[in-house]
């Protein structure tokens, strides 16, 4: 930042100098213009005095030489002799006036009176150069001075925007943190919701293969409950069967016993012919329903 302000400075100071330069060349260019103007009026006009002079028996005076050269130097010192030699010679002249009036004829004061108005004239103009240069100088310092205000004017508004580009970095850069650490934290939250998916989805998996094995069971449980349903309810048909055999063995037992009382035979012949009946009546019906010794037994059970 420094280094940027010290080449904005150096810039502004170039361009202030440069009109400066700008401006010398100006007063350069008016003076190599009057010039050739005061070459050709200050030469005669020194020669005129220095006749005027020996009309007047005063040409002992160093400074009425019409011969004399103007020293070389700069344009604004030159200007100033040109100046003094002006007002020099504008006073030799109204003394030679004055010295003149005595010996010298009506025309010889005009043509003095002339010549110092000549002078008085060179003088003013001059002047009026010097005048006219100062015052273009100061124009140039004026405008070089609104162009210094207005560059320090714009430095302090970029150095305003430099400092709130920094501030709007500084706020970017705290919001690029915050947002970092929302991201980090949100990571982390996704692989802690990753893992309790991951494990939610182990589990259902657990749980899919337990429903199946209950749902397998289930169906295992119902066929057999469908087909223990079906067994008793044939258990249940042939026990009513058993039982109608058995109470008609009974009854049958009962005619049977009657039947060999009357014949007069013992208790234990009785006995004897009656389990033969039965034991022949329970041949006949395992054989019709298929049963074995167990189920008949636990038909004659239930019909107990």
């Amino acid at each position: 930042m420094k280094r940027k302000h010290k080449m904005r400075i150096r810039s502004i100071l170039t361009v202030y100098l440069f009109t400066l330069a700008t401006g010398l060349t100006a007063a350069q260019g008016y003076m190599d213009d009057d010039k050739s103007y005061r070459k050709r009026m200050i030469p005669n006009l020194y020669t005129d005095f220095a006749l005027a002079g020996l009309d007047a028996n005063n040409c002992g005076k160093t400074e009425c030489k019409g011969g004399e050269k103007i020293s070389q130097g700069n344009p604004k010192q030159k200007a100033t002799n040109i100046a003094q030699k002006a007002a020099q010679e504008a006073t030799a002249a109204s003394e030679a006036q004055n010295a003149a009036g005595q010996a010298a004829a009506h025309q010889v004061k005009a043509q003095l009176a002339e010549k110092a108005m000549q002078a008085a004239k060179a003088a003013e103009a001059a002047l009026a150069g010097k005048q006219q240069i100062v015052e273009q100088l100061e124009q140039e310092v004026r405008e070089a001075e609104a162009v210094v205000q207005e560059e320090t004017s714009s430095l302090q508004n970029a150095q305003s925007n430099i400092n709130a580009a920094v501030r709007a970095a500084q706020q970017a850069q705290a919001q690029l943190k915050t947002l970092t650490q929302a991201v980090q934290t949100a990571q982390a939250n996704v692989g802690n919701a990753e893992q309790a998916a991951n494990g939610a989805q182990a589990e259902v998996a657990e749980k899919s293969q337990l429903l199946d094995a209950a749902k397998t069971r289930v169906e295992q449980l119902l066929r057999q409950l469908s087909n223990a349903r079906q067994d008793f309810a044939n258990t249940k048909q042939a026990a009513y069967k058993a039982a109608c055999a058995a109470h008609e063995a009974k009854v049958n037992a009962q005619k049977t016993r009657r039947s060999l009382s009357k014949r007069h035979l013992t208790a234990d012949q009785l006995r004897s012919a009656i389990f033969r009946s039965l034991k022949q009546r329970r041949r006949r019906f395992m054989n019709e329903h298929n049963f074995d010794n167990d189920q008949y037994n636990r038909v004659s059970d239930i019909s107990s």
